[in-house]
């Protein structure tokens, strides 16, 4: 009996060491003293690094005998962050975590840090909305394309007859769904909601590569996927919005924004259909003079049908010189704006801000 009890202590701990080494890698794991540890299974990998987005330098993961490499990160700042490791060179997610950013070509894990007190974009306990699913035949496209649509909390139960329509577009890279996985649109909008700062209203949120992502140097493509974008907003992703939600025809319920490649897609699209959109706003955008050209011409039409022109920019954001040109032209056309010269550069925790500043000033 003493043998077999002996046996049976070494079998059990056979399995468990077995089980450490085969077993799911919790990663990241996050305490509440916001420490995080990252931690990535790869026996014959000879570096491991973490490039965390809240830090200017990767950090080094250490291995075990097992071949598990490990790094704990003490004080990470509260926020939504990105990060992914490095092994060996090459860059790549985190294998433990199933939030990723949306990209075309994804290689961004997502850690969330919430704040104390809560900040604009964490889950808070207020009425929440809904993000509703679209898959589609773009008619002006002739392929397949997805949209997703934000309805306020609500929306399917209240009496509200009408309701204001944003379209809200990614940068170059993304997709449609980023706004939401990464950008907490949804969760920004509830809480501003719930806190009387802002009024509710639908965002659209669609693919904003019409003929696949197109270098910044290609003006010519560029300008076609331009095109296209344009022809299945209007042809395609509105009308769908309008034949299943509750949605004003008002042209002064309508919004236009973006961020980065978004905020040219706005600045383009919004400022030459001002019969169709009276508030526009780019996050870190920019826009060839020539392409909002008549809206310059004709500033004084231009002032009378605009209720918002919000242009906002990080001061280390390698378009701000792009963005000071703008403004220069607007201001030397008579051409109404907002503008905003911001702390931070080219990234999500800048954009996140802009939309809580940008959303409260709506459809007033």
């Amino acid at each position: 009996m003493k043998h077999l009890l002996s046996l049976a202590l070494v079998f059990a701990c056979t399995c468990t060491a077995l089980a450490q080494k085969s077993g799911p890698v919790i990663s990241p794991d996050i305490q509440d003293d916001h420490r995080v540890t990252f931690r990535l299974r790869a026996p014959k990998s000879q570096s491991v690094a973490l490039r965390g987005q809240w830090e200017k330098e990767p950090a080094a993961l250490t291995q075990d005998a097992e071949g598990l490499w490990s790094l704990t990160v003490a004080d990470v700042p509260a926020g939504v962050w990105e990060y992914s490791f490095v092994v060996d060179g090459l860059t790549m997610i985190d294998p433990g975590n199933p939030s990723l950013k949306p990209q075309r070509n994804p290689s961004a894990s997502i850690l969330h840090i919430p704040g104390t007190p809560p900040n604009p974009w964490d889950f808070q306990d207020v009425p929440h909305g809904t993000v509703h699913q679209h898959t589609y035949l773009s008619k002006a496209l002739s392929k397949q394309r997805s949209a997703w649509v934000y309805t306020p909390p609500g929306y399917e139960s209240g009496t509200q007859k009408e309701y204001p329509l944003f379209v809200l577009q990614h940068g170059s890279g993304d997709r449609h769904e980023t706004w939401v996985v990464h950008g907490k649109a949804n969760w920004i909008l509830d809480n501003l909601i719930a806190a009387g700062k802002a009024q509710p209203m639908i965002i659209l949120m669609i693919d904003g590569h019409p003929l696949g992502q197109v270098p910044r140097d290609m003006a010519d493509r560029r300008a076609l996927s331009l095109a296209a974008f344009k022809n299945e907003l209007f042809q395609d992703a509105i009308p769908l919005v309008e034949s299943h939600y509750r949605v004003s025809p008002d042209r002064e319920q309508r919004a236009i924004a973006g961020l980065s490649m978004g905020g040219w897609q706005a600045l383009s699209i919004g400022m030459i259909n001002l019969d169709r959109f009276a508030w526009i706003g780019s996050f870190s955008g920019a826009v060839d003079e020539n392409e909002i050209k008549p809206a310059l011409d004709d500033a004084a039409g231009t002032n009378t049908k605009l209720k918002l022109l919000w242009i906002a920019c990080g001061e280390k954001d390698f378009l701000l010189e792009r963005n000071n040109q703008l403004i220069a032209k607007l201001k030397a056309s008579g051409v109404n704006y907002e503008w905003h010269e911001t702390p931070g550069d080219h990234s999500w925790p800048v954009w996140r801000n802009y939309l809580t500043d940008f959303a409260p000033k709506l459809f007033r």
